[in-house]
């Protein structure tokens, strides 16, 4: 009696290919989307007379919610891939973004824009991707691939923002919130051939055998993991408040609302640009040295661009320049989490720096709009932004590039 061979699965939906293109789609999406936040300022502070606290507010709680549900994801996808969680995440992200076209009180927003749209972006987010192509791909290779992931993050931000002042122009603010939310229900399509990328992967030679329990204790006893966080927390500052507030700061300075809505997307263009770049420098240098350079360089750019007239040519290179450092800091970050722990929990070690990330990213949008309230002016926060650019490069600079000790096998 002979045996029928079971049909193997379609090669193509899972091969390294089709993950890292399907992955690279959902990273663009859901940064995409989120992207948008800041042209829906205004008009929904105007359309119920809130002041521009109660939208910051919501915008810093997604940020901090996102950051808190990071780990957590993370600890999922590690476990059972990244599939799962991509899936669960997109039905949350489009009911979230659904739900603040409908929102008439700020609780409602806070809800919807915030705690929904958090939970969702975190178990979309590239790093999610990031640790599934982590599996994946060759060492040699993975710091490029970080680079891929984040640079189609960043496109799109360059698609999503001119695409959603489109729909608001065109349908109004709440049917552009539901075209968004209906967007995001790609990234159901999207996640099935990251099935392939299982969590439990087994650990490199060099690694020990720990338990996740064990890899977080040792991971907050090294001291370089600890100088990582720290330093992260201003890149989530610097960007949440340019991402949310920018766009109504250049249009007081006089600039259009199509230029304000295109300067966003500027940035992610030049992203694309920054990132890949990033991932590639990350895998041949110090990444290190990379990371307190584009700290020092934000630093330099915001500063010249607040001491000189905003005009349309200043907007122009100031969003192209600090998009090239954008998303350029999280190929270099992910890498360090990488070279320090290994890859078995990548995407929870690296969940938690993330967090930090995040809870900069909080205060960054509230403050840019409780201070924007209370004086008139977003100087205080350019100002913040700037010395917390150079603290960044400072605590950066004492790391150690190499395998930490207490996960080094014998």
């Amino acid at each position: 009696m002979t045996e029928v061979a079971e049909s193997p699965p379609a090669r193509w939906l899972y091969a390294s290919s089709t993950i890292i293109v399907a992955g690279c789609l959902i990273a663009l999406i859901a940064f995409g989307v989120r992207a948008t936040a800041g042209l829906f300022t205004a008009p929904i502070s105007e359309a119920h007379g809130w002041g521009r606290e109660v939208f910051g507010f919501a915008m810093a709680m997604q940020n901090l919610i996102w950051g808190l549900a990071g780990p957590f994801a993370g600890m999922v996808a590690d476990r059972y891939g990244a599939m799962r969680v991509i899936i669960v995440g997109a039905f949350i992200y489009a009911a979230g973004t659904a739900l603040m076209a409908f929102a008439d009180t700020p609780g409602m927003l806070f809800l919807s824009g915030g705690v929904l749209m958090g939970i969702g972006i975190a178990l979309t987010s590239f790093s999610i991707i990031m640790a599934a192509f982590g599996r994946l791909v060759a060492p040699q290779n993975r710091s490029w691939s970080f680079g891929i992931a984040t640079a189609a993050s960043s496109m799109g931000q360059f698609v999503f923002a001119p695409l959603g002042q489109l729909f608001i122009t065109a349908y109004g603010w709440q049917n552009a919130l539901l075209l968004l939310a209906a967007s995001s229900l790609l990234m159901v399509v999207l996640a099935v051939p990251l099935g392939a990328s299982k969590g439990g992967v087994a650990r490199g030679a060099t690694e020990l055998d720990l338990s996740i329990g064990q890899a977080l204790q040792r991971g907050f006893g090294h001291g370089s993991y600890l100088l990582l966080i720290s330093g992260f927390f201003v890149c989530g500052f610097q960007i949440a408040f340019m991402t949310v507030h920018l766009p109504a700061y250049l249009m007081e300075r006089g600039i259009s609302a199509g230029l304000a809505a295109w300067a966003i997307g500027i940035v992610g263009l030049f992203n694309v640009v920054g990132s890949y770049l990033a991932g590639v420098y990350g895998g041949h240098a110090s990444r290190r040295q990379g990371l307190v350079f584009i700290y020092l360089a934000r630093s330099a750019i915001i500063a010249a661009f607040i001491l000189f007239p905003v005009t349309a040519l200043s907007t122009v290179l100031f969003t192209a320049s600090m998009g090239l450092l954008w998303l350029s800091t999280i190929p270099l970050t992910m890498g360090l989490v990488t070279l320090m722990f290994g890859t078995r929990y990548m995407a929870t070690l690296y969940g938690f720096v993330f967090f930090s990330h995040q809870v900069g990213s909080f205060f960054g949008v509230w403050l840019g709009g409780y201070l924007y309230d209370r004086y008139g002016t977003y100087d205080p926060v350019w100002w913040i932004s700037i010395a917390l650019g150079v603290f960044a490069a400072i605590v950066h600079w004492p790391i150690r590039e190499r395998l930490a000790s207490s996960f080094a096998a014998p």
